[in-house]
């Protein structure tokens, strides 16, 4: 009878230690997925955010190279046809180049397409952040894994946003300062 209880109370406690250690991998295994994902896709927000501005450069770039060729063109067309006071009246008549604005609308699409993307990864980023830091701190796995570190990502913002958020208030708000 005495073995019997013995056998059943160690039994009690091989399982309950086996419980224990099943929840402490579970636990474990499921932060440092969470871990990884989160510098994962910190290191994906950094090569968006460089990709971004190696775009937008490049673009702007092309934008600029258009408009002074642009001028040099036309400069070089123009000078020296109209000094004549009748002639400048033939320029209203003649078909001249034109500036195509084209360029501009793309960049600005781009710029606005780029940071849309740019913000859709933060945001994730954002949320694996929050999450890995609510299984920190909810039972049972903040008794497994509470103690270990925050992962600690780098939300990209701005000066004028942080200030905004120090200030509480925005008043700066003429986009075209005169």
């Amino acid at each position: 009878m005495k073995n019997l209880a013995l056998k059943l109370t160690l039994g009690g406690i091989l399982l309950v230690a086996l419980i224990g250690l099943g929840m402490y991998l579970s636990a474990s295994n499921a932060e440092i997925k969470l871990r990884n994902q989160v510098v994962a896709q910190q290191q994906a927000c950094e090569a968006y955010y460089d990709k971004l501005w190696k775009v937008l450069k490049q673009k702007a770039g092309v934008t600029d190279q258009y408009k002074n060729g642009f001028k040099e063109i036309y400069t070089e067309l123009i000078s020296g046809r109209y000094q004549d006071q009748n002639l400048l009246l033939k320029f209203v008549t003649e078909s001249n180049p034109t500036f195509d604005p084209a360029l501009y609308k793309d960049l600005m699409a781009s710029i606005e397409g780029q940071r849309e993307g740019f913000l859709m990864e933060q945001r994730r980023l954002i949320d694996l952040d929050r999450e890995h830091k609510t299984m920190r701190a909810v039972f049972p796995g903040s008794l497994f894994i509470g103690s270990r570190a925050d992962v600690g990502i780098t939300v990209v913002t701005s000066d004028v946003t942080e200030k905004v958020y120090e200030a509480g208030q925005e008043n700066d708000i003429e986009l075209f300062k005169r």
